[in-house]
């Protein structure tokens, strides 16, 4: 099936209760991906859509999922991490409430990993600056 094939598909089922159903197309524009992705992401169970004809049918929740998955990558989530996160939602929002302690024991700890990694950083570059600062005036002195 083509790409504009699904697209007649997904606009064949759209009614006034469906309005907002996407295509794979729609989506890889929307969010800057590829097909192969979003083959990817439903293949490891982060997106579920529908089939219909053979096509996939995206819905308001595959859509929010997938801004999701493309935040959670961005700042280094692992796919087991997103899935994990994804799976607490429940399938009718039930779960929302473990999610965000998640988030929180999560971004917690990235936090503090990442302030450890600062501080490091600025002990190495204070080092750095001193045998710099050293070197040139040693040039300056045996010129």
């Amino acid at each position: 099936m083509t790409v504009t094939e699904a697209q007649a598909n997904v606009d064949s089922h759209r009614d006034e209760g469906t309005a907002e159903l996407f295509g794979i197309a729609d989506l890889c524009k929307e969010f800057g991906v590829t097909l192969r992705a979003l083959r990817f992401y439903e293949d490891k169970g982060l997106l579920a859509p529908r089939r219909i004809n053979g096509a996939r049918i995206y819905t308001r929740r595959d859509r929010a999922r997938l801004a999701l998955i493309l935040r959670a990558k961005s700042i280094g989530s692992s796919l087991a991490d997103i899935k994990r996160y994804l799976d607490l939602y429940g399938s009718h929002g039930e779960g929302r409430a473990l999610q965000l302690h998640y988030v929180i024991e999560r971004t917690d700890k990235e936090i503090a990993d990442l302030e450890t990694k600062r501080t490091q950083i600025d002990e190495i570059l204070a080092e750095l600056r001193l045998i710099n600062a050293t070197c040139k005036k040693q040039i300056k002195k045996n010129n």
